[in-house]
């Protein structure tokens, strides 16, 4: 059994790695209509952004199924170029784009939904511990566990940055809890690991920040590798490319398991938070915008398998992390396990 996990550990590393090398676009299944369209978005983005009211650029499709530059502003529609280079432009009002850990900001509840039926994802849960459920810093308000990943010999908690490592602020070896401190969790009686690494944030509107991202050392015997029931289940070891229009569903913390669709692609966008404003470039947008809340940051974002994509189904292509009232950002899942060399411990 543990030579059938290490060559499971193996391949996917294997993957992984060959992922991180390819460029942007390799990323991305498209043809060269999208390359064409991310380099147009590349060159362009930086002057786009100097106007106050652009909170971020990508490339997704137009009404005609063009690939398109997509800018997202905080309320302006009108006022921009229609094409750029050749390539057509769509504006869509995102509206500011904040990280979404806190429960007060914006308001978020937790405990239903996700299915038929109710489990409570802000209580304490029984060790070892489902994904998908409410964890945090101690010094945070509440977050969620994404995946159960691992180098082959120890097991993680994945999670953001801000959820288990404070923006920042932590120490390596700080209490991470199950629950997270708003939803009642403390330290020692609720923890079920330790801050191991994480990706420090640049907080700068001209950095170039690709992961908001942290791992906190755990067991098997206080995490698990899957959703309560009424979630996806347990998510695949090997990730998938991601694709506009793609399917895609998550469970976390406040909304439970959602579904909705990939918007656009390549992003770069400034998201705020409550050190200050970070610019995050490679991002996936994700619609509608009821797809996350307050509290749902760390989810792990799966293919919604069904028809010609059900050999898919459950691959991970995101790590959820921040999002407004109309869009849910989230990190490509390829950078954020190199940053960490592990893989998704599941099926």
């Amino acid at each position: 059994m543990k030579r059938l996990i290490s060559l499971k550990f193996l391949v996917a590393i294997g993957i992984l790695t060959a992922l991180a090398a390819m460029p942007v676009s390799a990323q991305v299944r498209g043809g060269p209509g999208l390359e064409i369209a991310i380099a147009a978005q590349e060159r362009h983005t930086n002057s786009l952004m100097a106007n106050p009211q652009v909170v971020g650029t990508g490339v997704g499709l137009n009404a005609e199924g063009e690939p398109a530059v997509i800018i997202f502003t905080e309320t302006q529609r009108g006022g921009f170029p229609r094409t750029l280079d050749g390539v057509p432009v769509v504006v869509r009002q995102s509206g500011r784009i904040y990280a979404l850990p806190k429960c007060n900001n914006p308001p978020c509840g937790g405990g239903g939904g996700g299915g038929e039926e109710t489990i409570d994802r802000t209580a304490r849960f029984e060790r070892p511990v489902p994904i998908g459920v409410s964890t945090g810093h101690p010094d945070i308000t509440a977050g969620t566990i994404g995946a159960r990943v691992t180098d082959g010999t120890n097991v993680y908690a994945l999670s953001n940055n801000h959820v288990y490592a404070d923006e920042n602020q932590a120490d390596i070896g700080d209490a991470v809890v199950q629950p997270g401190a708003y939803d009642g969790g403390s330290s020692p009686a609720d923890d079920i690991g330790t801050l191991a690494s994480f990706v420090p944030i640049v907080f700068s509107t001209s950095a170039n920040n690709t992961v908001d991202a942290a791992v906190a050392l755990s067991s098997t015997a206080d995490l698990g590798n899957s959703t309560p029931s009424n979630g996806y289940g347990t998510p695949r070891s090997i990730p998938t490319q991601v694709s506009i229009n793609q399917k895609v569903k998550k469970y976390g913390r406040t909304t439970g398991l959602t579904t909705g669709s990939v918007y656009a692609v390549n992003a770069t966008v400034n998201v705020g938070y409550s050190t200050g404003v970070a610019r995050f470039v490679n991002q996936i947008v994700i619609q509608p915008g009821g797809f996350s809340g307050g509290g749902d940051s760390g989810s792990l974002i799966v293919v919604d398998g069904k028809g010609r994509n059900s050999g898919d189904d459950r691959r991970a292509v995101g790590l959820l992390f921040a999002g407004s009232a109309f869009f849910t950002i989230a990190n490509p899942i390829d950078a954020v396990l190199d940053r960490f060399g592990v893989a998704i411990d599941g099926e």
